[in-house]
């Protein structure tokens, strides 16, 4: 038998949406909770193991010590924004369980192997990168020596043993659906966009794409674009159809699902018999026809991430797509019927208040369903980290708030990351309080009443952290003498920036 294993998405902030299912690892303005898909591939690989998601499950840290004491092996995935906490909560856990054995996973550790062992004496050793049959091959009871991809401590210092090679064969892997209905509740994840409830997993891993900011595939999935088979796919589905018939919507939450034409057209030819309603994530590469066989085959949502506004700052940020090839897919899918959810980011390299402006108005115009407006992290092990680090442009102190929400800690001259901050919420202010956004709202809840109680949830958690930052934001323009809302715009020249 193998070790028993448990395998955690730590408890954190309250409502943290962290490490294990999240790209952007913070707690939301709405309350919402990804799916830990990474954590429950090797779930499934060990008999007598368990998947704890802590943070949708509303599990205390309490309950979770409480919980690790029946275990052998603890195997949690951490993030930049919930390492401090988490490694104290390992150490609790150790010292109730003296005997168990802990690894960590993640990004964040990824990057920083020998500084997250020696700031953490609880910590037994790393895994960098994709870690499924490393963490299942310890737990078979191989040396910690001998197993590719390891980080650990040996005769006082911190051994690296060889990167584990990538994994090719995704269809090996367990379906993670089956983790889900034995160890979650799929009824606590809800995201705003998506219908509720809903199930998320992924077809492929990697992104061929070279965006400097973007975590996962700088630090733990590659630029290998790696694809499970269709046929693998759509078994999975069609289980998972059967196991949560209540289920409203299932999102394939690829790095970049559609990114290859062929193989996206043969998924949604096998996915069409299914009769499921699907979303996913997308590029504005994406033609016309990828789409149409798309929304043929069930697809109501795609996660759009245009960024930003500004030319140059999707070239800064080597984003491989242009405003207009934006705007034509936006009328693509829309003329489709497709609902968009778009991505925008202020603070990116080569920011300034006129494209601020200029990505407020290009969201206004392209006029989509839903958006989500984040201020740029750089975290460790991403170019946008190293870009900021070199120039001195990181602000001292967290990237999160004492609730684990986004603050801004990229500074360029001319722009405070205050303001960049307080831009965000003006951003959903002139998106959100248009005619036409507030009527598609009202008509939305009108006819629904879920939709109705959601909308008024939402709405009531959106504005009390909205009140939170502005105060935060008030008081540090208060400290440093300066005012966070500008009089009058600046005529700051952008720069080209090459990161």
């Amino acid at each position: 038998m193998p070790l028993k294993t448990l395998f955690l998405n730590p408890p954190s902030f309250e409502n943290f949406d962290g490490g294990a299912g999240s790209r952007w690892p913070a707690t939301r303005e709405i309350e919402s909770y990804w799916y830990p898909v990474w954590l429950a591939y090797p779930t499934g690989m060990l008999e007598g193991a368990r998947l704890l998601d802590a943070p949708s499950h509303h599990v205390s840290a309490d309950e979770t010590i409480k919980i690790a004491k029946e275990y052998e092996f603890l195997v949690l995935y951490t993030s930049t924004p919930g390492f401090p906490g988490d490694i104290q909560l390992a150490q609790r856990i150790k010292d109730e369980n003296p005997k168990i054995k802990i690894a960590f996973v993640g990004p964040h550790v990824t990057v920083l192997p020998e500084k997250s062992l020696r700031d953490a004496p609880a910590i037994d050793f790393i895994v960098r990168k994709e870690f499924d049959y490393a963490v299942k091959e310890f737990a078979d009871g191989k040396p910690v020596n001998e197993i590719l991809g390891v980080s650990y401590r040996s005769d006082g210092s911190v051994s690296h043993n060889a990167d584990r090679p990538q994994l090719q064969d995704l269809d090996a892997l367990p379906h993670v659906t089956d983790v889900y209905r034995r160890d979650l509740d799929v009824r606590r994840y809800t995201v705003p966009f998506l219908l509720h409830p809903y199930v998320s997993l992924y077809t492929t891993r990697g992104c061929p794409a070279q965006c400097t900011f973007c975590l996962w595939p700088q630090t733990t999935s590659g630029p290998a674009w790696r694809k499970r088979s269709t046929d693998d796919v759509a078994r999975e589905m069609a289980k998972a159809k059967e196991y949560w018939p209540y289920v409203k919507e299932f999102f394939f939450d690829d790095d970049t699902f559609n990114i290859q034409k062929a193989r996206t057209v043969e998924l949604c030819a096998k996915l069409k018999p299914l009769n499921l309603t699907w979303s996913c994530t997308s590029r504005v590469t994406t033609d016309y026809e990828t789409l149409k066989a798309m929304k043929e085959a069930g697809c109501r949502l795609l996660i759009v991430g245009y960024e930003s506004g500004d030319q140059q700052i999707l070239k800064n940020i080597k984003k491989g797509a242009t405003l207009e090839r934006a705007r034509q897919f936006t009328k693509d899918a829309h003329k489709l019927g497709l609902v968009i959810h778009g991505d925008f980011i202020l603070g990116l390299p080569g920011e300034t208040r006129d494209t601020i402006k200029n990505t407020m108005a290009f969201a206004k115009e392209l006029d989509v369903e839903t958006i989500q407006v984040s201020v740029a992290h750089a975290y460790p092990g991403t170019e946008l980290y190293d870009f900021a680090v070199s120039n001195n442009f990181l602000v001292k102190g967290s990237m999160v708030d004492q609730g684990g929400h986004q603050l801004a800690h990229i500074e360029y001259p001319g722009l405070p990351a205050d303001e960049v901050l307080h831009s965000v919420h003006q951003f959903y202010d002139e998106y959100y309080f248009r005619p036409k956004a507030v009527f598609r709202i009202l008509k939305k809840a009108a006819f629904n009443s879920d939709n109705r109680k959601r909308l008024y949830k939402d709405a009531r958690t959106f504005l009390k952290v909205r009140s939170m930052r502005n105060k935060l934001v008030k008081d540090n323009a208060a400290g440093n003498g300066h005012s966070a809302k500008p009089e009058a715009p600046a005529e700051t020249p952008q720069e080209t920036v090459q990161v």
